[in-house]
């Protein structure tokens, strides 16, 4: 999948992290990987950074230690990840809930996987049992209410990717497509300070 953009891409970067949030199902895992590749970056997963670290599942951190302590085990290990470059980190659905997440996710580039619900329900009911915020509950509810709660920090992304029928290969794709915009911006904005000062 590598193109001649994509070094080019890669130097206009110079290092920063790419963050992809979303839902919980919306493949991010699945997407970071491709993209990792393709833009010679490595790729790092949260969730399961967590699990190495603890030593054991997500649902049992939940179920040992309650969701605060695994956002706030979530935080420092999303801060240690930060101090390093040219990752592509795949998050957890609810990294986006702590504010002081942001300050390290706008280090980096924050890249909103929007996925189709129907989608992201297909997807989940293959692994209910690793999803403690499903477990025992009606998971279109639970959905409905964690999509509208988050809805507008996730629209605190630089970039949405809205996510259909596409394969992992194609997002990482678009996602590739796009960042040159975002770029442009951002190089347009630095080279109009240059010249203010």
């Amino acid at each position: 999948m590598k193109n001649p953009s994509s070094k080019t891409l890669r130097e206009r970067l110079k290092g920063r992290n790419l963050y992809l949030i979303g839902m919980m199902g919306s493949g991010k895992s699945t997407t970071g990987r491709p993209l990792s590749q393709a833009i010679n970056y490595g790729f790092v997963d949260l969730d399961k950074v967590i699990e190495q670290v603890c030593d054991k599942s997500i649902q049992k951190i939940f179920e040992d230690e309650g969701e605060n302590n695994f956002r706030s085990i979530e935080n420092q290990i999303l801060n240690e990840i930060g101090q390093r470059h040219s990752l592509i980190v795949s998050t957890g659905g609810g990294v986006i809930t702590r504010s002081e997440n942001w300050g390290i996710l706008h280090q980096g580039i924050v890249i909103w996987l929007n996925t189709d619900k129907n989608i992201i329900l297909a997807r989940l009911k293959e692994d209910l049992g690793k999803r403690p915020l499903l477990e025992g509950k009606d998971t279109h509810k639970v959905l409905d209410q964690l999509y509208k709660d988050r809805v507008h920090i996730y629209a605190e992304a630089d970039l949405e990717i809205v996510v259909s029928e596409e394969s992992p290969e194609e997002i990482a794709q678009i996602i590739i497509n796009k960042l040159p915009s975002i770029l442009k911006d951002e190089e347009e904005q630095g080279a109009q300070q240059t010249t203010s000062m």
